[in-house]
């Protein structure tokens, strides 16, 4: 397959690297935001000054773009984990990764370099791209791993690495979120931070990591059982596998093994199926945050409590949680954005346990923001860890996922 459409001699101009790498980085931020299915070649073309036609000079159609994107992405992540395999630890490893990718963030804020995307929506494509994505993909994703082994990758530490390259790799994209909140001059410093966090973790040396009597009371709120509860479910698992977009009623009604006639028989439309994903996933955080608020127990109880009991939640048969990413790829946001809001509380609700933490000892000191926004990412980031670590779902997510981000993803 050869997804470009211009003559190979052409290839070789410096202008047509340039417009080519100007679509490449137009096209991956378009696609974060809108997702495949929701970004059209028009936006791209209109983004970099082009015709929709010209587009198709440099990509005959919009899969081949998203397999240039994607592919980029992963060759981009495969050289800095080449690169940061030199370190003597994987302390020192993970802090040359995680510089490295800060740094290609600032190269592309300043249009030196085209942007990276996520691939939340790569099960969208053909599966003729999608063979060669997710080799490239298993390719760096153990790159990454070896940077977090001390020695050999075996059958009695896999998964734990596995987890923990997850943890690691969603971490790094998840900062996308929240960039704009800084100039790129900051980017050295957020890279210091994130760092911080990641290898040293968030709690206070000496504290222990096991679950308290406060989470029980977290994870033990009541909530109402909806009577289409199945249906919820099944839509929030495709959901988080393929986005707001990639979730077609037909998709959704052959999880189920139900007709779409039966489908509109129990929900009227799409957009309230999805209206009631988020307030279930809504209830659950809000219930759980009240909850840690109103428990005895330090900052760094109510933290590890709250996060404990959301990621559990969601593997458990309760479960699952809608990721907090689904929603940002609607066109029609402003309809759900009263309801969304209070997930936004969530990242409050952790500054605040962050900061109690910090004065009473049971949390280190570190930036609370980012601190805040990285508890936040790890949260959504569970919501993945099944479809991009296979057989997680099998094991303790809690204790090999979270317990990494709160003591360091280095700690065995």
């Amino acid at each position: 397959m050869n997804p470009q459409s211009a003559d190979a001699g052409d290839r070789t101009t410096g202008r047509y690297k340039q417009k080519r790498e100007a679509i490449l980085n137009a096209a991956a931020r378009l696609f974060d935001e809108n997702g495949i299915k929701g970004t059209m070649l028009s936006e791209v073309a209109q983004q970099v000054g082009l015709s929709t036609n010209s587009i198709t000079y440099y990509f005959k159609k919009k899969e081949d773009l998203v397999f240039e994107c994607l592919m980029h992405t992963t060759s981009t992540i495969s050289a800095i984990a080449a690169e940061s395999a030199a370190g003597a630890t994987p302390e020192e490893r993970v802090t040359r990764f995680v510089t490295g990718r800060w740094k290609k963030l600032a190269e592309a804020a300043e249009g030196q370099y085209p942007a990276m995307m996520s691939f939340r929506d790569v099960g969208e494509l053909d599966a003729s791209y999608t063979k060669t994505i997710f080799s490239a993909y298993g390719d760096m994703f153990r790159r990454v791993r070896g940077l977090l082994a001390q020695g050999p990758v075996t059958s009695d530490n896999r998964m734990s690495l596995t987890i923990r390259t997850h943890l690691l790799l969603t971490s790094t994209q998840w900062t996308r979120t929240w960039l704009s909140n800084f100039s790129v001059t900051d980017y050295g410093r957020l890279a210091a931070y994130m760092c911080d966090v990641l290898i040293n973790g968030l709690l206070a040396p000496g504290k222990p990591w096991a679950p308290t009597a406060l989470d029980e009371k977290v994870a033990a709120i009541k909530l109402p059982e909806p009577s289409n509860r199945n249906f919820i479910a099944a839509a929030i698992s495709l959901l988080n596998e393929v986005g707001y977009n990639g979730a077609s009623i037909d998709r959704i009604s052959a999880r189920l093994s139900v007709t779409k006639g039966s489908f509109y028989h129990h929900i009227p439309s799409k957009d309230d199926l999805f209206a009631e994903c988020v307030s279930r996933t809504l209830a659950v955080v809000e219930g759980m945050q009240a909850a840690a608020i109103a428990g005895e127990g330090s900052g760094g109880d109510k933290l590890a409590a709250l996060a404990r009991s959301l990621v559990g939640f969601h593997f458990s048969p309760r479960g699952p949680l809608l990721r907090m990413t689904a929603w940002t790829e609607l066109s029609n946001l402003e309809q759900f954005y009263g309801q969304v809001q209070p997930m936004r509380q969530l990242t409050q609700t952790v500054v605040d346990f962050l900061a109690t933490g910090m004065m009473d000892g049971s949390v280190r000191p570190t930036h609370q923001a980012i601190a805040a926004w990285m508890v936040v990412g790890a949260i959504n980031g569970s919501a993945t860890l099944d479809k991009w670590v296979p057989g997680s779902e099998k094991t303790d997510a809690v204790e090999l996922y979270l317990k990494p981000f709160f003591c360091g993803i280095c700690s065995e």
